[in-house]
């Protein structure tokens, strides 16, 4: 995995009107499966399988809820495997942020205000 995104957050294989400047989906109802690897790549992650739990909860969430899940739920999901080291584990799977990272490759909008737990 490489440590540094690229600087254009917005990647070819996805139409740029459906990203905000930022790289984020305007409607994360858009998001479809084969999203998520451009997504990630432009900001230097290569999805795994681990990758791919949190951004199936976080779909999930924002599907029964509509707003995407707080970071604190998603390192809850990640202590069920690693115990106690769900905050870790989530920060080693996007280094630069769930927000900067995780929301945008799961197609959320880009959150107002944040608590990362």
């Amino acid at each position: 995995m490489t440590l540094t995104p690229t600087p254009n957050l917005k990647p070819a294989e996805i139409d740029p009107t459906l990203l905000d400047d930022e790289g984020y989906l305007v409607d994360p109802d858009s998001w479809t499966d084969d999203m998520a690897a451009p997504l990630a790549r432009v900001q230097g992650i290569t999805l795994q399988d681990e990758h791919w739990q949190v951004i199936r909860f976080m779909r999930e969430h924002y599907l029964e809820h509509r707003v995407c899940a707080d970071a604190r739920h998603a390192m809850k999901l990640l202590d069920q495997q690693h115990p106690g080291q769900g905050r870790k584990r989530l920060f080693e799977l996007f280094p630069y942020g769930y927000v900067a990272q995780a929301c945008r490759i799961a197609g959320m909008r880009r959150p107002r205000t944040w608590s990362t737990g």
